[in-house]
């Protein structure tokens, strides 16, 4: 904070240097005068002012306050003011002035989007505890705990302490007081601006080490949060940073379309009120400049810029019901463009947006996008979750209680703080984060129990298992979605239904080839921390991985594309792997090589009493063979040497099972729980996706005595649906 504060920016461009943004000229309320951040700093060196009025340097930040808040109390403020002041006095700034003009803008800036009194208190004191002698307890003392709070939120872990992990830790402290309360992030994000804005004298290796983390971190969250106002400010003054040269190039652009004697936008906007004036429609049209970065973004999307292609037109009504009106008005009297039609008051953003989304054409090929809200859509629009108030505040009739349930907290916002508990390392933190941050757009899936789960976009049904049940994921063996079995690897689309199938094993383990469907960081490190708990299991599935390569058939590498269930290196699901050395899960299995590692090939999975035989692979493994399998007799013609093996006395055995059957519902629960009956556990299966109505199921089970088996198969073929159960058949040569 108090380390990024530098000159404020002067105009026209300097090397080095980010200029502010030029706004073109259109309609638009008038603005209030430019605060002489000078002018306050001297105020404030001049000390406060009698205790009987404010002190005259925070007026600009009444006055922000009384237009949204007309009754709030304003005492807070001036003790906030002055102990800020006294605990800053004698500080200064980069530029030479005194360091109260930094929490004065920041408090400004939360006061112009309607944040309320407590947030506007902590803001100025947001400082006081990182850079000078005023400690928490203070703060709580004077102010209460919510304050202590906010403040506590946003103030930087030190060096010192953290070394290199300061900056991550620091973000993660604040990511999990933000899940307490939402307001920790509209300082942070207010103070960045401020920072961002007064950048200009840093050394240009520090000015771009702050805007890549702004531009990685901090836009993102403000863009999920809904405080647009700050968003579209921070992505230009980033542009800036970043590339110099387009950011002067979209400026040449925007200053050159300024000086337009002809303005489409107005033009339209004046048949618009027309319009809607003969519809006896009260409205509000107004025309937005589009900012830098998004006419850059148009001009690469377009190329060369039109007048239309600088701004869009606002209308602001007073009723939900008027916005759909003025859409129809719009649509009946000039000509739309139904594809750039959305709807986001029906269905509202995850950050909280609403808004209907059209355009017209006029009749030289111009097209002018249209922007349909009430002015209450428009606040949260552009301050997001800073233009909710107290989301803690109780209701008049509703006591609170003591408990603290926070409206605001979206489903992105749980997951983050979900899986940031169990990233490793501060690294690890920080490189998931940003990975999260930039995946900016979200579906909502729907479950059989008519739940719901918030997903980012590209999220397949592995991220739904660990979304819904977390750890227990690890059992899940398919999935449904909208009715239709299908892969654990399938990506979800906004809207779909996901029924999960779980497994019945305690000990069901995940499977390494699951990180390449998952989407989610919960997900992935969920996996990730498993297999790093069971490193020699983890280490057989790899080691199993690589063996499958050599005993599968060579054409079997190009084979038609397997589904995948639950993942593994081949069609039929794969026993799940056991410890090196320890018994082979089919069964006992002897081998004339003493010490030697047994284990039950894949491609056949032998049981008592089938006729075996063993050849000897990499890492000193046997793989035990029927002696009918197809790949014993490519081995042989490979020159491989037989090992003799034989079943030993244990009759527990592990054995694949295919069952056809056609479609229906609940076939899977039936089937699965008409196994349990027999004894079977279900180490793994694959769940085929359905062709003309009929599924193909494969199987691992782990039973008890392998003269369980027929028993065990009958009671398959006895469910209704059911038309075939067989033992997995060897692959043969060529297939």
């Amino acid at each position: 904070m108090s380390a990024e504060a530098t000159n404020p920016v002067t105009p026209g461009p300097m090397p080095g240097a980010v200029s502010g943004p030029v706004t073109p000229t259109a309609p638009r309320r008038k603005a209030r005068p430019r605060i002489d951040l000078r002018r306050l700093g001297r105020a404030a060196l001049l000390g406060p002012a009698a205790r009987d009025r404010l002190p005259d340097a925070i007026s600009h930040v009444v006055e922000a306050h009384r237009a949204h808040h007309p009754d709030a109390d304003l005492e807070p403020l001036r003790r906030a003011y002055i102990l800020a002041e006294s605990s800053h006095r004698g500080q200064m700034r980069k530029s030479g002035e005194p360091y109260i003009t930094h929490p004065l803008a920041v408090t400004l800036i939360l006061a112009e989007l309607g944040a309320e009194t407590t947030t506007l208190t902590a803001s100025l004191l947001h400082d006081t505890v990182e850079d000078t002698d005023v400690t928490l307890d203070q703060v709580g003392e004077q102010f209460g705990e919510e304050v202590r709070y906010l403040v506590d939120g946003v103030t930087k872990l030190e060096k010192v302490d953290y070394g290199a992990a300061a900056e991550p830790e620091t973000f993660r402290k604040m990511l999990v007081a933000t899940g307490n309360d939402v307001r920790v992030m509209s300082i942070k994000l207010a103070d960045r601006l401020h920072n961002m804005r007064t950048l200009g004298v840093m050394r240009p290796e520090k000015q771009e080490r702050i805007a890549k983390v702004t531009r990685d971190v901090l836009i993102p969250l403000a863009e999920r949060l809904g405080v647009q106002a700050l968003k579209t400010e921070l992505e230009d003054l980033v542009f800036a940073i970043l590339h110099p040269e387009e950011y002067a190039h979209t400026r040449e652009l925007i200053v050159r379309n300024a000086d337009r004697a002809d303005d489409p936008l107005a033009e339209v906007a004046d048949e618009v009120r027309a319009v809607l004036r003969e519809a006896g429609i009260t409205a509000e049209v107004l025309i937005r400049p589009r900012h830098f970065v998004s006419v850059h973004r148009v001009s690469r999307k377009r190329g060369r810029l039109r007048g239309s292609d600088f701004g869009r037109l606002l209308v602001l009504v007073g009723e939900d019901a008027d916005c759909y009106g003025v859409l129809g008005e719009l649509h009946t009297c000039m000509t739309p463009v139904v594809s750039e039609f959305k709807d986001f008051i029906a269905v509202p953003k995850f950050n909280l947006y609403q808004s209907l989304h059209t355009a017209v054409a006029r009749a030289d090929g111009q097209v002018v996008e249209v922007l349909i809200r009430t002015h209450q859509m428009h606040k949260v629009a552009e301050a997001g979750v800073v233009a909710l108030g107290n989301p803690y505040a109780p209701a008049p009739d509703d006591p609170a209680d003591g408990e603290r349930v926070d409206p605001t907290r979206p489903g992105w916002l749980s997951r983050l703080l979900d899986w940031q508990e169990a990233a490793p390392d501060p690294d690890h933190f920080w490189s998931t984060l940003r990975e999260d941050l930039a995946q900016d757009r979200e579906i909502t899936v729907f479950r059989p129990d008519g739940g719901t789960l918030g997903l980012p976009e590209g999220a397949t049904c592995v991220d739904a298992a660990y979304a819904q049940y977390g750890d227990d994921a690890h059992a899940c063996i398919g999935a449904r979605v909208n009715g239709r079995l299908a892969t654990l690897s399938t990506v979800l689309r906004d809207g779909d239904t996901v029924q999960l199938l779980m497994g019945q094993d305690p000990a069901s383990e995940p499977s390494r080839e699951w990180l390449e469907h998952a989407h989610t960081p919960a997900a992935r490190i969920a996996i990730q921390r498993w297999l790093a708990a069971h490193p020699a299991q983890a280490a057989a599935q790899e080691h199993a991985a690589r063996d499958a390569d050599t005993d599968r058939p060579s054409a079997d590498r190009t084979a038609t594309p397997r589904p995948v269930g639950r993942p593994g290196p081949e069609t039929a699901a794969a026993p799940a792997p056991e410890q090196p050395g320890a018994r082979p899960a089919g069964g006992d299995v002897l081998a004339d090589v003493p010490g030697a590692t047994v284990r039950l090939a894949r491609c056949c999975t032998p049981v008592p009493p089938d006729g075996i035989t063993g050849f000897a692979v990499r890492g000193g493994v046997v793989t035990v063979h029927r002696v009918e399998c197809p790949v014993v007799a490519r081995m042989k013609d490979g020159g491989r040497a037989e090992i003799g093996v034989r079943w030993g006395d244990a009759t527990e055995c592990r054995v694949t099972l295919v069952a056809e059957s056609f479609v229906r519902p609940h076939l899977l629960a039936d089937l699965t729980e008409a196994m349990a009956v027999e004894g079977a556990e279900i180490v793994s299966a694959t769940v085929e996706p359905p062709t003309q109505q009929q599924v193909r199921h494969t199987y691992t089970v782990q039973l008890p005595d392998a003269a369980h088996l027929p028993a065990l198969m009958r009671a398959m073929r006895n469910v209704a649906g059911v038309y075939d159960v067989s033992r997995a058949q060897p692959q043969t040569q060529g297939a």
